[in-house]
């Protein structure tokens, strides 16, 4: 990516009906197992809420955190409709309460 191309960043906060450590372990993992081949992807990490981080500005409100960054808008959009993605979300869709979602444009 040159440096005056702007990256695509898509941050997604789920909150889990069941949020036992097993089942927010599950969701990180098939984060990693179904949502790291579309084409475009720059970066992709998911993991857990640290509870030990609990300063006011700290949100408290997810179990699990993915951060995706794409090389543009164009490669997210096709993301958004890829087999593994709708699979992901067809698989984990009941086991939600909340799902936040942030997409931002970022210089890189």
């Amino acid at each position: 990516m040159s440096e005056n191309q702007t990256a695509f960043t898509h941050c997604v906060f789920f909150s889990l009906q069941d949020n036992s450590a097993e089942n927010c372990q599950a969701l990180v993992d098939d984060c990693y197992r179904l949502l790291t081949r579309p084409e475009g992807l720059i970066s992709l990490h998911a993991g857990l809420r640290d509870p030990e981080l609990a300063r006011p500005v700290n949100d408290q409100t997810f179990d699990v955190a993915l951060i995706t960054v794409f090389e543009s808008r164009a490669a997210h959009d096709a993301y958004q409709t890829h087999p593994d993605h709708l699979e992901f979300i067809s698989s984990h869709k009941e086991s939600w309460s909340a799902v936040r979602v942030f997409d931002a444009s970022a210089k890189s």
